[in-house]
């Protein structure tokens, strides 16, 4: 049974655009939060997940320049562990309206197996759990992959923005029933949802 910092991490059942390959990590998989001793990991696991675009952009990804030991203390960043081993993670950032995911990082051996999509889905959670009714994510539009990915999941272009030496940065929403609404019109029904 999980601890009171690691939960079990359920597949969302949403649609990857590149079929999952067969499962050969599919033991014990389990979140927890990071900590402050963490940072090396968890810088460590996005320079190795967005490695693969530096040809791309000609340029390392931003994620893979941040310090982590700031990103820990001023962000939530919560890892998914396959049998104990940190395979990705994902760093999110609340605001009083939104849920910000910051970066979603999936270590090269554990991509294609549904673990980008089972982040977002507990990002879901949290943002339920904090009664927000929506998440934003931003990425380079250069990462057809990532938008095709979360398009798929339901979420919907806001804005483009273009950064002189960056490229162009797509933002992207996703709004859902908050916790809060739910509890607002459970109580306007009688208790009836």
């Amino acid at each position: 049974m999980p601890s009171s910092q690691e939960t079990t991490v359920q597949d969302s059942g949403f649609a990857d655009p590149t079929p999952p390959r067969e499962p050969d990590d599919a033991g014990h998989r389990t979140m927890r939060r990071a900590t402050a001793g963490d940072a090396a990991t968890v810088r460590a696991v996005t320079r190795a997940a967005y490695a693969k675009w530096v040809p791309l952009l000609g340029r390392e990804p931003l994620p893979m320049t941040v310090d982590y030991d700031v990103a820990l203390r001023d962000h939530r960043v919560d890892l998914l562990l396959i049998d104990g081993d940190v395979a990705a993670l994902i760093e999110m950032a609340p605001a009083p309206d939104h849920l910000l995911v910051v970066n979603v990082a999936v270590a090269p051996a554990h991509q294609h197996r549904g673990h980008g999509r089972a982040l977002l889905a507990h990002a879901e959670e949290v943002a339920w759990s904090l009664g927000l009714g929506e998440i934003r994510l931003y990425t380079n539009a250069l990462f057809a992959e990532n938008l095709r990915l979360y398009r798929q999941l339901g979420y919907r272009v806001q804005r483009e923005e273009a950064h002189p030496r960056l490229g162009v940065a797509i933002h992207m929403g996703k709004r859902f029933g908050s916790a809060e609404a739910a509890t607002c019109t459970e109580s306007s029904n009688g208790g009836q949802p």
